[in-house]
């Protein structure tokens, strides 16, 4: 791995040859850059392939990393930052200018399929709300210009504050200065171009305020005896459906039941300040490692949404050390650069699946496994185990 170890909490990592081995969702992460202490681009891109790695999400439009990740077959969506959006917004020239040197000038070579317009713009200080739209009608116009407009996709990451209530899910709405002015048209867009909203949904935020009511299971994935909405009916045994089912209803309170939801980020950190609860290494571990085996399941509908497969941008890449605001902003990330020491637990002990056969690499105290089918051999994951066991990992296959 280099100078790369990954982190004992990212207990179970999608690492496939396709964005899902199985037909459920998709996996991938997120790349932030808030940091003083990070390998060069070329080297991560060099670490995201080796680990096979397919998809990522940045939160801007480096040129040094869009040129790393030229040819390396990763799906990548760009930002354009609140920063410029009002000007984005204001005038289609910059807008069009912005895509030309951020977007075209890189396409198809490094394949760029989507641009985050703006970032949880809802809850910036600044107030961006007037120009998100704008920004994102600006863009969109910009790439049909282009004739990019088919493969590459707008949309605009929320944070769940946009909502005005959230519990039971089925009473999800959004808040009422959004929900007409600015919810509506922008799903509206979203429907006519074909894209998706990118929720961006941390389990973590809702346990840590409310512990004593929210079972750590049920934020974790763990086996637990659900939790039933008494508006729908429905069941709910984990927490992140629970939130994406609250924006799904919020959505079919204005009529917009076909526009998929992304989750563009999720994620738990692996430390935090004395009064974040919960926010330690085991729980990171809990959460990202049974995430993902639930989207490699395949059955990764939520309760509202069954047929709908949800698709993952886990947060984060790496650690930020730069990031301001609690201890916790600094700690989600999957691996640790730098770190070659490192030496994740894990118990490999475990037998076959009924299609499916492991074999493992303990080389650099990491674990490389294989899923053999009848159709052919897939590079499934690369895994480091803190609380997953390779009898997860064989009940997990057995599902693919």
């Amino acid at each position: 791995m280099g100078p790369f170890t990954l982190s004992f909490l990212f207990s179970f990592f999608l690492l496939s040859a396709s964005s899902s081995v199985s037909e459920g969702g998709s996996i991938g992460i997120n790349y932030g850059r808030v940091a003083n202490n990070l390998p060069s681009a070329s080297t991560v891109v060099q670490l995201l392939k080796t680990n096979g790695v397919t998809q990522v999400k940045l939160y801007d439009t480096d040129p040094t990393v869009l040129k790393s990740l030229a040819g390396s077959r990763i799906k990548v969506t760009v930002a354009l930052p609140n920063e410029i959006l009002s000007a984005t917004a204001a005038r289609a020239s910059f807008a069009a200018s912005w895509v030309q040197r951020n977007v075209a000038a890189f396409y198809p070579s490094t394949q760029i399929q989507a641009i985050a317009v703006g970032n949880e713009v809802f809850v910036n200080p600044k107030n961006l709300t007037s120009y998100l739209l704008p920004a994102m009608t600006n863009v969109q116009a910009a790439l049909v210009k282009l004739n990019l407009h088919k493969a590459i996709k707008v949309s605009s990451p929320i944070a769940l504050t946009a909502l005005q209530s959230s519990y039971p899910p089925s009473a999800g709405a959004f808040r009422s200065d959004l929900a007409q002015p600015v919810m509506k048209p922008m799903l509206d867009f979203l429907r006519q171009t074909g894209s998706y909203l990118m929720v961006n949904a941390y389990p973590f935020f809702a346990y840590e305020a409310n512990a004593n009511d929210i079972s750590l299971d049920y934020a974790l994935f763990r086996p637990n005896a659900g939790v039933v909405d008494p508006g729908s009916g429905l069941k709910y045994f984990s927490l992140l459906d629970a939130q994406i089912d609250a924006v799904a209803y919020a959505m079919s309170a204005l009529n917009y039941n076909d526009v998929h939801i992304v989750i563009s980020e999720t994620g738990w950190p692996s430390k935090g300040d004395a009064t974040e609860t919960g926010a330690n290494a085991n729980n990171a571990a809990a959460y990202n490692g049974n995430l993902i085996r639930r989207v490699l399941s395949g059955n990764c509908g939520t309760p509202k949404r069954p047929q709908d497969d949800i698709d993952v941008y886990l947060f984060a890449l790496f650690n930020e050390n730069q990031k301001p605001g609690p201890t916790s902003e600094r700690n989600y990330g999957m691996f640790y650069p730098n770190q070659p020491g490192a030496k994740p637990g894990f118990n490999d002990k475990g037998g076959r699946g009924q299609t499916s056969s492991c074999s493992v690499d303990r080389s650099n105290l990491n674990m490389t496994v294989y899923i053999k089918t009848k159709k052919k051999n897939h590079f499934l994951c690369h895994i480091v185990m803190q609380d997953v066991t390779m009898d997860v990992i064989t009940e997990t296959m057995r599902k693919i």
